[in-house]
């Protein structure tokens, strides 16, 4: 069965070449994943000033997501977070992500800084082509308090992890790693 699975995706699952043309959509595609990170940054410092820690999960939960669909439809790019570990069962990553994300790992793990790695490729699924691009996000100083160790995780912040993520993945990090990645597609 798993056998069946594995060819049915890679018949589906095509990777092209770049062309000429799509070096202006990488151009694109860097710039904008270079946009978003700083913004939720930039939210999540502003409420945790305000409310504390615990009170960002919101933020992470319910902003995080508005922002990639604002990002979205101003660069016409479909924008989305993804992990390895997830917290957000939204988050989990395709086969494609997967796979990158697979070598981000591999890559960090070789000694390359894990706020360098991207990837990108023309792809085509079910006849339709789309550019993807995929940069990983590593773990920075603020993140330990909702994505740490258990002894960096205040816990007023386990307390609402747990309510609001039964099933959470995404603890355990020290800075550097990589956290899961910004990824996105838009059609050829």
């Amino acid at each position: 069965m798993k056998k069946h699975l594995l060819l049915s995706i890679l018949t589906v699952l095509t990777v092209t070449p770049l062309m000429a043309n799509d070096e202006d959509r990488l151009r694109d595609a860097r710039a904008t994943a270079a946009a978003v990170p700083p913004k939720l940054l930039a939210v999540l410092s502003a409420q945790i000033a305000e409310g504390g820690h615990a009170s960002a999960i919101a933020v992470c939960q319910e902003k995080a997501p508005q922002m990639a669909k604002a990002a979205s439809e101003k660069s016409g790019w479909s924008i989305r977070r993804v992990s390895l570990r997830n917290r957000n069962p939204k988050a989990v990553p395709d086969t494609w992500e997967r796979a990158a994300l697979q070598e981000f790992d591999r890559r960090a793990a070789a000694g390359e800084s894990p706020a360098k790695l991207e990837q990108w490729a023309v792809v085509e699924t079910d006849g339709r082509k789309e550019f993807r691009y995929i940069k990983a996000l590593p773990v920075q100083a603020l993140c330990l308090n909702c994505h740490g160790t258990s002894d960096k995780i205040p816990a007023d912040v386990a307390t609402q992890l747990q309510s609001r993520y039964p099933a959470d993945q995404g603890t355990g990090y020290t800075v550097g790693q990589i956290r899961g990645a910004i990824t996105m597609r838009k059609p050829q």
